[in-house]
Parts: C-alpha cells; sequence; structure tokens
C-alpha cells in the first residue's frame, strides 16, 4: 500500500469515528426526548399538587439543559 492509499485509509477511519460520535449524541438526544415526553405525558394525564408539578417542571427543565449540551456537542463535533 503506497502513501497515498494509507493516507485516505486514514481519512476513512477518521471519518468513521466522527460517524460513530455523531450517532452516539444522537441516541442520547433521543433519549432525554423521551423522558420529556414522558414526563408531559404523566403531567397531562393526571391531577398533580403544585408541588408535584414543581418537581416534575425542574426534571424537565434538567432534560432541557442536557439535551441542548447535547446539542451543542452535535454541532462542535465538526470534521
Amino acid at each position: 500500500m503506497d502513501k497515498e492509499e494509507q493516507e485516505y485509509k486514514q481519512f476513512l477511519e477518521q471519518q468513521l469515528q466522527w460517524c460513530k460520535k455523531q450517532d452516539n449524541i444522537l441516541a442520547k438526544r433521543e433519549i432525554k426526548l423521551h423522558e420529556m415526553k414522558t414526563i408531559a405525558q404523566y403531567i397531562l394525564n393526571h391531577e398533580l399538587t403544585a408541588i408535584e408539578i414543581d418537581r416534575l417542571n425542574y426534571q424537565f427543565k434538567e432534560l432541557q439543559k442536557k439535551y441542548h449540551l447535547l446539542e451543542v456537542q452535535l454541532q462542535s463535533v465538526v470534521h
């Protein structure tokens, strides 16, 4: 294998690693979205006290923050 082929192989390996990182971030985002949906549906389907609503809203906002951090990671993984 000549130098050009080796460089191309290395480039493809880097691209594969980049795709794996992107896929991992996307999977984590999907989990966060599912958790937020579950909380929202629970709130809609149950009569809750103000304290329970506050607790669930806090959890929802924490998930939003984590989702946003994943979004930033997704944008920063540029190749």
